[in-house]
């Protein structure tokens, strides 16, 4: 407090010798600064003399009356720059002060407002902020459109037309229920053969089901795998509507065929693309993992087996078909 008197009388000082604007004002400013200059010299100091804050104030504050031609004369401890740096800063600190800390820029949104907009937000989708604006002006709310729109973006909620219209999740989940997938892969017997098995994944329940085991897979055999599909499907054969393969030798054209009779449409995957069909390579991977790396296979009878030990699996090998659970 002492200091703030001592500087705001040493400023309304100078500001009255530079209203005056008299020859004698100047040479008296002369005459302090040189008394000042001395005064600082005669302390007891080592190195360099050191200015403190109060030589800085009342040096830059005596040297605003001098003229400027007036300043290059003088020979001062410091230059003229290292003067008006510090009657800068003199002005920062006092800008600085009367500035409240923690409380500048604009004042935060009540978090009331800010779940009245969000509220507005998810229970009317089609609103965009300028609507949800015009809702909260005729509630009485005082709140600009700007500042809706940060609040609906730091929440991450889209614009009104993204909002409205399903997304890539909930749409391939409501068309999931109509989509399976089939893949063969291999497994080696205990005698080195390879055995080669077909399976069928549904996309809406993640039932496995295994079509067949073999050692030739042929196209006649696929063919046949298909009939028996659309045989164990009975009357759910009608909620498929495509199939996704990959572009293998072993389907054939009257694979395709026995299942567009059943109004099941075919997908082909790209060449080398195994993302097209993830979900299928996803379970594959899987069970090579954890079952068929795991477990010496003997023959076919018994790789089908081990596959049915897959949990909520259903096996249908020829014209037989069991579902085998495994308990919790």
């Amino acid at each position: 407090m002492c200091l703030r008197f001592v500087f705001l009388l040493v400023t309304r000082t100078a500001t009255w010798l530079r209203l005056s604007r008299r020859q004698e004002t100047w040479r008296i400013a002369e005459i302090l600064i040189l008394r000042h200059r001395l005064a600082v010299l005669q302390r007891r100091q080592r190195c360099r003399p050191n200015l403190n804050w109060a030589d800085r104030t009342l040096l830059a504050a005596l040297l605003g009356v001098i003229p400027r031609a007036r300043r290059h004369g003088l020979r001062l401890l410091v230059t003229p720059d290292t003067i008006l740096r510090w009657h800068r800063d003199i002005v920062r600190r006092r800008w600085a002060a009367r500035s409240m800390p923690g409380r500048t820029g604009r004042p935060a949104t009540r978090r009331n407002i800010r779940a009245l907009v969000l509220r507005l937000a998810r229970e009317n989708p089609v609103w965009g902020y300028c609507r949800i604006h015009g809702e909260l002006a005729g509630l009485g709310v005082k709140i600009a459109a700007s500042t809706v729109w940060e609040i609906l973006k730091k929440a991450g909620i889209d614009p009104a037309p993204r909002r409205s219209v399903p997304t890539w999740p909930q749409f391939l989940r409501s068309q999931a229920e109509a989509i399976p997938a089939c893949d063969f892969f291999t497994a080696d017997l205990l005698d080195g053969t390879q055995a080669y098995v077909l399976a069928l994944i549904e996309h809406a329940t993640r039932r496995i089901r295994i079509l067949g085991v073999t050692l030739h897979p042929t196209g006649e055999w696929t063919v046949q795998q298909a009939r028996n599909l659309i045989m164990d499907l009975g009357e759910q054969a009608h909620r498929a509507k495509f199939m996704i393969r990959d572009r293998g030798s072993n389907y054939t054209a009257a694979f395709d065929a026995v299942l567009a009779g059943a109004g099941i449409r075919t997908v082909l995957c790209n060449v080398q693309t195994p993302r097209m069909n993830a979900i299928a390579e996803r379970w594959i991977g899987g069970c090579r993992r954890e079952l068929l790396d795991r477990t010496l296979i003997w023959n076919l009878n018994h790789l089908g087996g081990s596959c049915a030990s897959t949990r909520s699996t259903t096996i249908s090998i020829g014209r037989t078909a069991r579902c085998t659970r495994l308990p919790r």
